[in-house]
């Protein structure tokens, strides 16, 4: 017979332990940066456009879309963040798994209750030899009783750890819909104001281009050209204005989605039409190192709060293995007659002591437990993956912030050839000198050059949001005032 169970029961049981591993957060990578050779300087786009700076071994603070300067922007997340239903719906889920922890936390003390019960009956006297029924009886009984799980191997601790564990991860959920939220109302001002600015430019090209057509009818009359480039002009006409419709549809797809975001139906309200020359690109990035990211990113520490809830669930599953005692009592007060309730005779009590211990399961106890065990190797994991992931999101950003720069610069010098070629070309065409073709090809290069340079502005806007969410996006900040706010 194998008595090794029995002998750490014993044990455990004198000394009153807690069975399973302690959950202890798992190191800091030994990653040093996100990208080969390391990013601490974004390439210069040069002109007048800003300059951006890395920050290395700082943090998001607070409201980081104050950096655009746009009070529109702030307005709106000042709604969003009072009126989104995402959001209201994360912080009910973490008041719901509080109560919950709570609700487990109470199996650590004792459980009192109180019962009472009137019972009136009348026997049969046949069981006694007696040919008849007996008398009336009524009972009354009253009082209060105590049960108190002495959980000396840990199981409703480790319960209540789970719980905690659980709870936590609730709170990092509602941080990640914070940071969700804001990052996508920002995205979507940007995505409102790119596309009215490449809207304003489509409706100068086609001005442009009607001026082209009037020209080209002019040439016709005076220079007896060639039909077909009247009708070539009228086509470059047509074509421009028919890039119009879609991007008024991305306009109101920026728009409702904005509205959404606030909280409200989008047929009840309007977003501002904000312009991109109303925000300001922030010049200084918070770039928090790779050890210091695992104590800041939400999906991390929601990753690890996980980890911390399978951990303890293996100890659950061994403090099953283990047995278990309950102590309980109970003060009563009986009798036949209400008058007599209350009274030194009537008094009864009652202590009780019960312990319950597995004997045999078929093996199902140690099944979940080790089940238990590789749902944790599992969760551990899973937690891996996600500071992988992290720090891929991080590089790819990082890199994106100096790809941007790069483009910038290199749109804004397409920008201004393209806009000197189309002149000279419209020029030489009045004088006869050139085809219409060369002027509409030189046009269409200058409108590609023109929505080229407005999207380059604007994705410098959008990885720059990017990267302060995955900073961690200051979310700390918001739940400290949330947290003052309720006390």
């Amino acid at each position: 017979m194998n008595r090794t169970p029995l002998v750490t029961a014993l044990v455990a049981l004198l000394a009153g332990c807690t069975v399973g591993p302690d959950f202890k957060e798992p190191a800091a990578p030994d990653t040093k940066a996100y990208t080969q050779g390391g990013t601490e300087t974004l390439s210069n786009p040069g002109g007048q456009e800003t300059q951006q700076r890395l920050a290395v071994g700082t943090k998001v603070e607070g409201e980081w879309w104050d950096l655009y300067h746009s009070p529109r922007l702030d307005a709106v997340l000042k709604d969003a963040l009072a009126r989104n239903e995402t959001l209201a719906s994360a912080q009910a889920t973490l008041a719901a798994a509080r109560e919950q922890t709570n609700q487990a936390r109470g199996a650590l003390l004792p459980q009192v209750d109180f019962a009472a019960s009137a019972t009136r009956q009348r026997s049969s006297l046949l069981g006694v030899g007696v040919n008849q029924l007996g008398a009336i009886d009524n009972l009354y009984q009253i009082g209060p009783n105590v049960s108190y799980a002495l959980d000396i191997f840990g199981l409703n601790k480790r319960k209540a750890e789970q719980q905690e564990a659980i709870a936590q991860y609730q709170d990092y959920q509602l941080a990640g819909a914070y940071l969700t939220l804001t990052g996508n109302v920002v995205r979507q001002a940007i995505a409102i104001a790119l596309a009215r600015a490449q809207i304003a430019a489509v409706e100068a090209i086609v001005r442009d281009d009607q001026q082209t057509v009037d020209l080209v009818n002019r040439e016709f009359k005076t220079r007896n050209n060639t039909l077909s480039d009247v009708d070539t002009a009228a086509t470059q006409l047509a074509s421009d204005r028919a890039l119009l419709p879609p991007l008024r549809q991305q306009l109101s797809v920026a728009n409702d989605a904005l509205a959404v975001l606030a909280g409200k139906a989008p047929g009840d309200w309007t977003p501002p039409a904000f312009d991109l020359a109303e925000f300001s690109l922030p010049r200084d990035l918070p770039l928090t190192v790779p050890s210091e990211l695992v104590r800041q990113r939400p999906d991390i520490l929601g990753a690890e709060a996980q980890l911390h809830a399978a951990s303890a669930a293996v100890g659950v599953a061994t403090a099953q293995l283990y047995p278990n005692i309950t102590l309980s009592a109970a003060l009563t007060q009986e009798a036949l007659k209400t008058a007599t309730l209350f009274t030194g005779a009537g008094m009864g009590w009652d202590i009780a002591a019960g312990l319950t211990a597995p004997i045999f399961h078929g093996g199902a106890l140690q099944a979940q437990k080790r089940g238990a065990e590789d749902t944790y190797q599992s969760a551990l994991a899973t937690y891996r993956q996600t500071v992988l992931q992290s720090f891929g999101q991080v590089a790819d950003t990082l890199q994106a912030l100096d790809h941007d720069a790069q483009l910038v610069a290199a749109e804004q010098q397409a920008l201004a050839s393209s806009q000197s070629a189309a002149k000279a070309e419209r020029d030489s065409y009045a004088y006869g000198n050139v085809e219409i073709l060369g002027v509409l090809d030189a046009e269409r290069q200058n409108e590609q050059a023109q929505l080229g340079d407005l999207k380059a502005v604007a994705q410098r806007y959008l990885d720059t949001a990017d990267l302060f969410g995955a900073m961690g996006g200051g979310w700390r900040d918001w739940r400290a005032q949330q947290q003052a706010a309720a006390r």
